[in-house]
């Protein structure tokens, strides 16, 4: 198993309210699989509905912050948002310089994703002019992507001495705009996101929408001096965009990081980002954060606790309990049962055990490695030395093999097995495993119970070698076995999945509260 990850350092601001600065990076990174390192250029007060002040991190620490992470962890790619001053991107610049001359493996800093973070939402310049022209001096020339929206461009380009610079009107002012920023600062590419200049599809033709209801497509465009690629996705109608311009750029990161090349991690970047503003959820007074786990299944148990998280669950507890605890396996642990009742039960479990050994090798069939395949087939060894054990423990009652073998299955033992046989058929390995799960589990637990209860006064108690069966050894090594079996394949499953594998072995365990229960078998004389 491989011990590496991929790795984005991110410097850029603290967002107080989560959704925007280092912690949409950290997310987004999170979401994508990559390990995030933070340097952290300002603190802000911030909510979604405004800033009420920023401190900036003074330039020594934010370089001993660098040095701390390059020196140590190393980074794949940098990604870099608000930088709130002239000082903090001389400091920046030098410092990921001072790293690249090194040229030390894994500690480069030669991959840089820069987001020119300059403009607010509402429009207000939040990068002093000295900062941008730091910006544009020092590291736009340098990095592998700048991903300006049309504004923090055409602002920059003004700034870089191109005065007659507009805002596009159109798609060809839009594409303009691209190339005019690869041509004029230097970047490996530019990705210009094109938010502010929404269009509609007319006559087959991208034009310029001239309002809310008009709104249909936004363009962002990748020039990286020789291909345009033109990224279209639907315009988002929904006010929750805080901290999409993080996102992005630390979804490109994140996606260079893992390998992918440039056009596909961009366009993989649009659509994550693109389905967290359409699966946001409403909890802010302003424009709130994109859902940045939208393609993150999280699990509601670690890995290795599944079972106990199982029987933990409300929805599994009562039917558990009624099954483990039921007044017939008590009745056993304190030896006041029937014997006619525990006749017939001897009868239909044999029964079922044949076809308890059936879906088992049904399990075995149906896995893929032998690791698997020899935990079935060790299961159903067990069941063959539990029922040869059963057979000489019924001739203490008088049965013989003939006699079980001559009695018919009763209902509840044929809608028992037929049901476990009917998930093994139409489902896949682990639903079988599941429907078995109460039996093999139950048993063991069941037995415990009553083996602590009734273990100082079970002298005379006919039905103790039942109870010692199953707390023996070789039964519980069967337990563990199935469980490990559980464990390892439950963890690769969907969240909905897991909900539907429960939904299996709930019913199996009623089938087990009815195999049970008081008259549910023919009576034996």
């Amino acid at each position: 198993m491989s011990t590496t990850i991929p790795r984005v350092l991110v410097i850029a601001g603290s967002d107080s309210s989560g959704g925007a600065g280092v912690e949409a990076d950290q997310k987004a990174l999170y979401a994508h699989g990559v390990y995030a390192q933070t340097v952290i250029t300002a603190l802000t007060a911030q909510n979604t509905l405004g800033v009420s002040d920023v401190h900036i991190t003074p330039p020594s620490f934010l370089a001993k912050q660098i040095d701390a992470c390059l020196s140590d962890i190393g980074c794949d790619v940098v990604k870099i948002g608000m930088l709130a001053s002239a000082a903090t991107v001389e400091v920046v610049a030098d410092k990921l310089l001072e790293w690249k001359n090194k040229n030390e493996k894994g500690a480069k800093a030669d991959r840089i994703v820069l987001d020119p973070v300059m403009i607010s939402t509402s429009g207000a310049q939040l990068l002093p002019g000295d900062a941008v022209r730091g910006l544009l001096h020092h590291l736009v020339k340098d990095v592998e992507l700048v991903t300006p929206n049309v504004p923090e461009a055409v602002l920059m380009l003004k700034e870089g001495n191109q005065e007659d610079i507009r805002s596009p009107t159109d798609l060809d002012g839009l594409k303009q705009l691209a190339k005019d920023v690869y041509a004029n600062l230097g970047p490996r590419a530019v990705l210009l996101k094109g938010g502010h200049v929404p269009f509609k599809r007319q006559d087959g033709k991208l034009v310029k929408a001239g309002n809310e209801e008009e709104r249909e497509i936004v363009v962002d465009v990748l020039f990286d001096g020789t291909d345009l690629v033109l990224n279209e996705s639907a315009y988002a109608r929904s006010h929750n965009t805080h901290g999409t311009g993080c996102s992005l750029a630390s979804a490109v990161a994140a996606n260079l990081a893992l390998g992918y090349e440039l056009k596909k991690a961009v366009r993989r970047s649009i659509q994550y980002v693109g389905m967290g503003i359409k699966k946001s959820l409403d909890f802010s007074k302003g424009p709130g954060p994109i859902n940045h786990f939208h393609n993150v299944q999280i699990l509601p148990f670690v890995e290795g606790g599944f079972i106990e998280y199982l029987l933990d669950r409300e929805d599994v507890r009562s039917v558990w309990q009624k099954y483990t605890c039921h007044p017939f396996a008590t009745q056993m642990g304190d030896g006041s049962l029937p014997i006619g009742a525990f006749k017939e039960y001897l009868i239909q479990d044999y029964l079922y055990l044949t076809h308890f050994a059936r879906t088992n090798a049904l399990a075995a069939y149906k896995s893929t490695g032998m690791d698997a395949i020899t935990a079935a087939a060790q299961i159903v060894l067990h069941i063959d030395r539990e029922m040869a054990l059963h057979l000489d423990y019924c001739k203490e009652f008088g049965l013989s093999k003939g006699d079980i073998l001559a009695h018919k299955e009763s209902l509840a033992c044929t809608a028992y097995s037929r049901y476990v046989l009917d998930i093994g058929q139409s489902q896949d390995g682990l639903a079988l495993q599941m429907s078995l799960a109460p039996c093999l589990l139950g048993y063991g637990i069941a037995a415990k119970r009553l083996h602590t209860e009734y273990r100082d006064k079970h002298d005379g108690n006919r039905y103790w070698k039942w109870i010692e069966n199953y707390v023996a050894d070789d039964y519980q090594e069967a337990v563990r076995v199935g469980s490990d079996l559980i464990e390892r394949s439950v963890v690769k499953q969907s969240p909905s999945r897991i909900e539907e594998l429960i939904s299996i072995f709930i019913r199996a365990a009623e089938l087990e509260v009815r195999f049970w229960d008081f008259g549910a078998h023919a009576s034996v004389g």
